[in-house]
């Protein structure tokens, strides 16, 4: 029961901080799209970013493919067993490795700082690391609970 317990939690922390992900990455989706001037509390560092040749990849916004891997994520946590850990685990490591080498653009090819990147940054870090407790937690759990119980032996 406690490892049932302890896995939900994490599943909702991970589905909540996704949540939040899809939020900062939509925001910045629609602003791209609608053409409309980023909110940025600093003086610029969102335009300059989001206008930066590395605000793309192949002509898709990386705000877009930031959604597009939040709601997997997400869609991860629907799917049972080590199929879904693994799963959610492999697609928040993609997204943190992703989000780390944007962040390095940011500071050491654009010298600008975009703080909705940043937040989106942060919250994927967080999500690596719930969805590789999750994954680590449960790794030897990979047999349905039916094969686990002990056969009746025949004489």
């Amino acid at each position: 029961m406690k490892a049932t317990t302890t896995d939900q939690r994490l599943r909702i922390a991970i589905g909540v901080l996704c949540l939040i992900g899809i939020g900062i990455a939509g925001y910045l989706t629609y602003v791209h799209y609608a053409g409309l001037k980023v909110l940025c509390l600093s003086s610029g560092g969102c335009e300059t970013v989001q206008a930066s040749r590395y605000a793309k990849l192949g002509g898709i916004p990386v705000a877009t493919l930031g959604l597009v891997g939040y709601i997997l994520i997400l869609g991860s946590l629907a799917l049972r067993g080590e199929t879904g850990r693994a799963a959610g685990f492999g697609l928040a490591l993609f997204g943190f490795c992703f989000s780390m080498y944007l962040t390095y653009r940011e500071l050491f090819t654009i010298h600008a700082i975009c703080q909705w990147c940043v937040s989106s940054a942060v919250v994927m870090t967080i999500v690596v690391l719930l969805t590789l407790i999750r994954w680590l937690l449960y790794a030897d759990d990979v047999e349905p609970a039916r094969a686990r119980a002990t056969p009746v032996q025949s004489r």
